[in-house]
């Protein structure tokens, strides 16, 4: 498995959804987690809509909905540490259990209130993963630099999202020298785990040398060829007709998503 797969979601397309400008597609993208986190608590049939507008976005995008549900499942382990509400939050009990001598009662308003966290947190994850599917991570900087967000954040994490595919590449020639040195002929003992936790916590130390070491090199080179803290793209990164309409529309969305939400 290619290791820049997990951190690069980007698939390249023509779509209309990939040539909107990055802010409209940040701006919405923060207004919908925004308005999935609003939505009361049991409107399911709300939720299904804010769903089926990710399902609608997506296939104009051309990406395929394996994508995304795929790696949207990195939410659930997460929001499996909120399964206390179904204990915590009064209403009518449903079943009764006994966890280390303590009376728990499992009651319907707690579960309510846990399948829409859940159900909060899925669509929220799969609207950024469609954001990161559709937009480049350049576009994406330059998207925020456009909002205004200060800029020695948008350095820091670019350099974070750029040497994050240099550390993983010397992180597998670590494993990779490992693994050739380490060598057990058939019938063999086997090493022991304090061998073995030795070894690997001298890989983490020389990953850590590595890595102050390169910084520093990185560092004087892009002083050297005058950078100033910013990230400099040909890219105008104009606000065109569409975008406007396209921001109208999602606005509209979730007003509407909203107003339902409040008079129902």
């Amino acid at each position: 498995m290619n290791p820049n797969s997990v951190f690069d979601l980007y698939q390249t397309a023509s779509s209309p959804v990939h040539t909107l400008d990055p802010r409209v597609k940040i701006t919405s993208t923060i207004a919908f987690i925004l308005s999935c986190v609003l939505l009361p608590d049991g409107y399911w049939i709300l939720y299904a809509i804010s769903w089926g507008i990710l399902i609608l976005i997506s296939f104009i995008s051309q990406i395929k909905l394996s994508f995304i549900l795929k790696r949207s499942l990195i939410a659930i382990p997460f929001t499996l540490m909120a399964i206390t509400v179904i204990f915590t939050i009064p209403g009518e009990p449903l079943s009764k259990i006994n966890l280390f001598n303590l009376d728990l009662t499992i009651t319907a308003e707690g579960l309510i209130r846990f399948a829409s966290i859940m159900i909060r947190a899925w669509c929220s994850v799969q609207a950024t993963i469609l954001l990161a599917a559709t937009t480049t991570f350049p576009d994406l900087a330059h998207g925020l630099r456009h909002l205004h967000i200060p800029p020695i954040l948008i350095a820091i994490l670019s350099f974070m999202y750029r040497y994050l595919f240099v550390l993983t590449s010397e992180a597998q020639r670590l494993l990779n020298a490992r693994a050739a040195r380490s060598a057990i002929s058939p019938g063999s003992k086997q090493p022991s785990l304090m061998w073995k936790a030795k070894v690997t916590g001298n890989m983490v130390g020389q990953l850590f040398l590595r890595s102050y070491e390169r910084s520093d090199r990185v560092y004087d080179a892009m002083v050297a060829r005058g950078f100033k803290g910013e990230f400099l793209t040909y890219n105008p990164h104009t606000m065109k007709t569409r975008d406007w309409i396209s921001l109208l529309f999602v606005a509209l969305f979730l007003f509407g998503i909203q107003s339902i939400a409040i008079l129902f």
